[in-house]
């Protein structure tokens, strides 16, 4: 750890000696009741987010909050099956604040603001965001985190199978959105098809999701929007609380357990959390067990705080260690059966073997397979000055990726790319005064890779990127106008680097030294920018509108990519002369928010100027140019990066009908779609890849809060999704996963068709178990593709994997998984 780090501890250490005996008298207190019939709510949070600081409501649904400093705050309130109530209160002397909540089913609401620097509910926001509260990922069954959330509308996820998961903003991903963990961006090679992201979904107590581009707060990347993962909030004064989670599926085996334990006590708080997840090869109605799809994934998470008038610091630190199977599909000619690599080249051919059922069963990943490790320091302060705040937030992570392709030497990692990344957010934040409020702040981030393995893609790097911005809100009566402007920088360089014939790293004057990568030095900058508006009609009818522009710098793979890239197999060349990529998006929604119904339409056209994608490289017959310079490849299309114009259009429309005389009656649909074209080019490339298919979902949820003195809200719900054809095709996939009519027919076909539409149901019941009044524990059991469909979803990276040529016609590509049961119980203690 540098030294830096350590004096941030220090000064941690440093912070609590000094602030613990000084905390303010301000308080806020109230009741919750549930607002159909005013009965108060056991159990509910209310929570400062600002301070950390926060509640539980007793058997009477009275809470209290103390040594709260002088300000304005945003309070929140929030209990299982109820909306999420926000409210902003000026804290001065003793306040009183009475809190009304209304029942909902745990469909994704609209209902916070994130990516603001300035903090705003809903209805100031011209922004469309959606929150996934806790209660929606306890009760639907998930592999990873982003699985978990990839149904919200207007979210999907580009898989590899079970454990693997890239999250996708209305068509974008990759470099192209940002994904916050504890407060600060996760940085862990996102540029790679096959690296998903690396956060424990037990520790995620709820999911923010900003749609649209969020350049504005967290500079380059942002340009689809925001991913936020959020913990559970600090107990109150006097409290400690652990559960225990444990999850069993029965498609996959999947094992979860996870336990917890946080406390707060004279103004510290605290937690810490164990989890580890395990699961054998999914199944699937055509493949049976999808051989090497197993995981083993092992997370812990600690934290410590202090809260005092002053403010607040924390300090989380976080570690994930996965190990992955990757599926490569190859088949036995004769069985169709997946088959297991027992040999690797530069033998003539790779040798595979039919597994055993203990092999298909097994919770240990066979080569090849990858192996990530990810750590995490997060130092995370808010310190009150005047009526105001300065919020100082750094960190450190070290990102460890490994993969092994060769089983004859399970233990070598041919690709192994360590990434240290360290981020710094300061940030000024006023008070809101007469109705405005602004916040002003840098923010960035310093980067250094290195390449440990052997197969080479990417060359080692070092970036610095700094932004700096202010932000502004501001309303006038029924009309809330909010804005800003950003101006980012980063300096990217590309190192040296030599290798023998043995494609091992060598120094420069090492005789017979190839030089494999020339070093490069880039410099991008560019503006960002946003204005919005949100008026409201009546106090039910609304109308937000937006627009923004994104920024973001090409990344490592763009500008220094020169060798085989594993996961798909071709040759790529970056460029380091490429342009920042510039979006320019607009974002209508209006809305309806009543006591018996939610509608709203989020409508939004997003134009990139610069895209940046790969294109084939031609020799002068205008033939694709192959190289075989890369050892166990053979002949690899070449591609180079290249940049055009962009165009997404596309939205959502979201209903909810909960009528307040039907209480315990919940109606949930919505439809999602994306539009995305490369603009003035060839057919093969006009559609953008991995743009998902049009979605359309609905629910049917019946609660009850006392069904009897044993079982406390309790819910059953039955819900269908169903994805249509897919027929916008990029039709460059053939030539990038090298397909053709002579020796791959039936793949090269399915490559250039529309992948098929599919329909799905699922259902879900839970419950909390009661004794005495006391929740004994949480019962929540699920069960997707109850039909057991065999499909393929167009997301999946499996979709063109080898054809079973036993079956007639000829079935391509490895299936998505079937008939799956959760059940998943929570022990408080």
């Amino acid at each position: 750890m540098r030294f830096y780090h350590k004096l941030l501890f220090v000064s941690f250490l440093f912070i609590a000696f000094c602030s613990s005996s000084i905390l303010a008298q301000n308080q806020l207190s109230g009741k919750v009741t549930d607002a159909s019939d005013g009965s108060p709510i056991e159990g509910a949070s209310v929570y400062i987010p600002d301070l950390r600081l926060g509640a539980t409501t007793g058997l009477d649904g009275n809470y209290i909050i103390k040594n709260i400093p002088s300000g304005s705050y945003i309070i929140e309130a929030e209990f299982s099956n109820y909306s999420a109530q926000k409210q902003t209160v000026n804290i001065n002397g003793n306040i009183t604040l009475d809190l009304k909540l209304f029942e909902a089913a745990n469909e994704a609401q609209e209902v916070v603001v994130v990516g603001n620097a300035v903090g705003s509910d809903l209805h100031t926001s011209s922004q469309t965001i959606t929150e996934v509260p806790n209660s929606y990922l306890m009760q639907n069954a998930s592999t990873n985190i982003i699985d978990a959330i990839a149904k919200v509308p207007g979210v999907s996820a580009i898989t590899d199978g079970q454990s693997i998961s890239k999250p996708v903003i209305r068509g974008l991903g990759y470099n192209r959105l940002v994904t916050v963990n504890d407060g600060v961006r996760q940085e862990g090679q996102q540029w790679g098809d096959e690296f998903g992201i690396e956060v424990d979904q037990n520790s995620v107590d709820r999911v923010e999701i900003l749609k649209g581009p969020a350049s504005l707060i967290y500079g380059s990347d942002a340009l689809s929007g925001v991913i936020e993962f959020l913990p559970e909030n600090p107990l109150p004064e006097g409290d400690i609380k652990g559960e225990l989670l444990n999850n069993y599926q029965t498609n996959n085996g999947l094992i979860n357990n996870s336990i917890s334990l946080a406390g707060t006590n004279n103004g510290i708080s605290w937690s810490g959390r164990v989890s580890n997840i395990m699961a054998h090869a999914y199944q699937d109605p055509n493949d049976g067990y999808v051989l090497n799809s197993q995981f083993m994934n092992f997370s812990t998470d600690e934290s410590i705080g202090i809260h005092g008038k002053w403010g607040f610091s924390q300090l989380h630190f976080s570690y994930f260690d996965l190990q992955t199977g990757i599926v490569d599909g190859t088949r036995d000619i004769v069985t169709g059966k997946m088959e297991r690599q027992v040999a690797f080249p530069p033998a003539d051919t790779p040798f595979y073997v039919l597994p055993t059922k203990q092999e298909q069963m097994s919770y240990t990943p066979f080569v090849i397979n990858q192996h990530i490790r990810h750590y995490k320091l997060v130092f995370d302060n808010d310190f009150k000055v005047g009526d105001g705040d300065i919020i100082a937030r750094f960190s450190w992570q070290q990102n460890h990726r490994q993969e092994n392709n060769d089983p004859t030497i399970p233990d070598i990692s041919d690709i192994y790319y360590l990434l240290n990344t360290e981020t710094y957010d300061i940030r000024y934040q006023s008070p809101d005064r007469n109705n405005f409020n602004y916040s002003v702040g840098v923010n960035g981030m310093l980067q250094n890779s290195q390449n440990l393995g052997t197969l080479l893609l990417i060359p080692e790097y070092n970036s610095f990127s700094g932004g700096v911005f202010a932000i502004a809100n501001k309303k006038f009566g029924n009309l809330n106008l909010n804005g800003g402007l950003r101006y980012d920088t980063r300096l990217f360089t590309g190192h040296d680097s030599y290798i023998d014939s043995s494609e091992l790293p060598v120094s420069a004057n090492t005789p017979g030294a190839l030089h494999r990568f020339v070093g490069y030095t880039s410099n991008f900058s560019g503006i960002s920018g946003s204005l919005g508006a949100t008026y409201q009609f009546s106090p039910s009818i609304y109308l937000k509108a937006n627009i923004s522009r994104g920024f973001r710098a090409p990344n490592v793979a763009e500008t220094g990519s020169n060798g085989v890239h594993d996961g798909t197999v071709i040759y790529e060349i970056g460029d380091p002369s490429l342009k920042p990529e510039q979006s320019l998006e607009v974002d209508i929604a209006p809305g309806i928010r009543t006591k018996d119904i939610t509608f709203e339409v989020d409508l939004f056209s997003n134009s990139i100027t610069n895209f940046i994608f790969t294109k084939a490289v031609l020799d002068a017959n205008g033939k694709q140019v192959f190289d075989s310079s890369t050892i166990g490849f053979g002949n690899a299309p070449v591609f180079k990066y290249t940049q055009g114009n962009a165009i997404l259009t596309g939205g959502e429309i979201m209903l909810d009908i909960h009528p307040a005389a039907i209480s315990w009656l919940d109606f949930y649909a919505a439809y999602s779609v994306v539009n995305a074209n490369l603009l003035n080019q060839p057919d093969s490339i006009k559609y953008l890849p991995f743009v998902p298919p049009a979605r359309l979902q609905a629910a049917l949820t019946f609660t009850a809060k006392r069904l009897s003195k044993t079982l406390n809200n309790a819910y059953f719900r039955f819900g269908m999704v169903h994805c249509f054809e897919q027929d916008n095709i990029y039709l460059q996939t053939s030539d990038y996963t090298g397909l053709s009519t002579a020796s791959t027919p039936a793949e090269f076909t399915a490559s250039r068709s529309a992948t098929a539409a599919y329909t799905l149901l699922n259902a879900g019941l839970g419950s909390d178990f009661m004794r005495n009044g006391k929740k004994m524990f949480s019962l929540f059991v699920s069960c997707d593709n109850i039909a057991n469909v065999a499909y393929i979803d167009y997301m999946s990276r499996f979709k063109y994997y080898p054809a079973d040529y036993t079956t007639n016609p000829h079935r391509v590509g490895v299936y998505n998984m079937g008939r799956n049961v959760s059940i998943k119980m929570l022990i408080p203690f």
